[in-house]
């Protein structure tokens, strides 16, 4: 094994791994997120994209079937079910988020592996086990492809389709050759960009949607047989050449089986992207460690890492409540205001005039030790202007949300609660029902319906 190329070492340990060997803290943060992805995708219920995805996805498979769509109580293929739940998770902004691989994993990690584990009949260890290797792939493959590819590649587009093609390949039963080969289908049908933020396009849930059917596809093609490029990653023409400037191969085996890169994920607090909440984070702690209100402040400046100007840099008047989420302006604003920044205060609050008259107070400006950081680490930095003339500065190091400031379970659950609420995706006994059946895979012959 150590004279094989990383693409094969990667393969061969996402064939290989089994929930025995998983250590039992890992699994039960895998039912952690699993928790915390539920609730996303049933917040997406209603969303204009994610139901145009949905009835797509649904007439392109069959009127019934083995895996489930979520926001809709019905079964279908696992292809049209990964598709629709993976469009859903990706649209509250509530989903989780790997720091140094910039992925947001349960999105493309969760759809797949759940609806293939349905229709296969697979137990919950075997849909843990997958999960593990879908997140284990996926982050490395986004810490492959460096910072220069999230420039312009949404990362859960790109790294997120070998997640999907590794969770659904573990389920299949795929051997470390014909692993390799899926990773070589999902890699070269790869793609996400971020040109869709200056317009307020639907793109970013196709991403999703795509990413998670098209690695799903990719391991029952292997599985058949289909052959894919096996130096995808590395090859002269592989995801390096054309997707990054500065791709480390090194980074697609860093510590396979003794790093856990699951528990390093991040949960949202904020339901706003996540470069955004660094910030938001730091401005409350000025304002509360100061007494400040939101009419006494003249400025606020955000110091930032690069990739947040990248990414919000572009949306300088947000036209929809999603676009709003990208907006570093109002994020802060909401904060400011209304001391959170939550899925019904985007609804009820992104347009008001104090909101849009304190996104206009606010300028991001690249701070030099937030970017070294990143993005192993998400510092936030603000300075705070009042109209008295007196000026604060506050930072966070550990943002609510990441591991080293993490929610705790009843956070997780009760996050998970509202989010289902947020759409009447699922009642409060629905959901308490669906956490069940979750908190106890472990004892699952087979993996059945959340919702049933």
């Amino acid at each position: 094994m150590s004279e094989a190329h990383p693409g094969k070492q990667l393969a061969t340990f996402a064939a290989a791994l089994r929930a025995d060997a998983i250590p039992a803290a890992v699994l039960e943060r895998a039912q952690d997120l699993m928790i915390d992805w539920l609730g996303s995708a049933l917040a997406g219920k209603g969303a204009r994209p994610v139901e145009t995805i949905a009835r797509f996805a649904e007439r392109m498979g069959p009127a019934d079937g083995p895996s489930e769509v979520l926001i809709h109580r019905r079964g279908t293929s696992p292809l049209a079910a990964a598709m629709a739940n993976a469009a859903a998770s990706h649209v509250a902004e509530q989903d989780d988020l790997h720091n140094s691989s910039v992925l947001h994993p349960a999105t493309v990690v969760f759809p797949p592996a759940l609806a293939v584990a349905q229709a296969l009949g697979r137990s919950g260890d075997e849909l843990l086990a997958a999960v593990v290797v879908g997140y284990e792939v996926g982050i490395r493959v986004g810490e492959f492809l460096g910072r220069s590819h999230y420039t312009v590649f949404h990362t859960t587009g790109t790294a997120g389709t070998l997640a999907a093609a590794a969770a659904s390949g573990h389920l299949l039963g795929l051997d470390a050759d014909r692993m390799a080969h899926a990773f070589g289908s999902a890699g070269t049908q790869a793609a996400g960009l971020w040109e869709f933020l200056r317009e307020a396009a639907d793109s970013k849930q196709l991403h999703t949607a795509h990413a998670a059917s098209a690695g799903l596809t990719a391991a029952y093609l292997a599985a058949d047989g289909f052959t894919g490029a096996k130096r995808i990653f590395d090859g002269k023409q592989g995801m390096a050449a054309a997707l990054s400037r500065d791709a480390d191969p090194a980074r697609l085996i860093d510590r396979l089986g003794t790093r856990w890169a699951l528990p390093e994920t991040s949960f949202k607090f904020h339901a706003s992207c996540r470069h955004t909440h660094p910030a938001a984070d730091a401005l409350l702690a000025a304002m509360h460690a100061n007494g400040l209100r939101a009419d006494d402040i003249d400025a606020v400046t955000a110091q930032v890492h690069q990739g947040a100007v990248d990414v919000l840099g572009p949306v300088v008047d947000p036209r929809t409540v999603h676009q709003s989420k990208f907006s570093m302006g109002t994020v802060l604003g909401m904060v400011a205001v209304h001391g959170r920044a939550g899925l019904t205060d985007f609804d009820a609050h992104w347009r008001d005039p104090e909101v849009a008259a304190f996104r206009d107070r606010v300028a991001m400006r690249l701070d030099p030790e937030v970017d070294a950081a990143y993005p192993a680490r998400w510092i936030g930095k603000v300075t705070v202007r009042t109209k008295d003339g007196r000026t604060f500065e506050a930072r966070v190091d550990d943002p609510k949300g990441d591991p080293g400031n993490t929610l705790s379970r009843a956070e997780i659950e009760d996050k998970a609660q509202r989010l289902a609420a947020y759409r009447d995706g699922a009642s409060r006994d629905e959901m308490a029902r669906a956490i069940e059946r979750i908190r106890t895979l472990r004892a699952t012959a087979r993996v059945g319906f959340l919702l049933a």
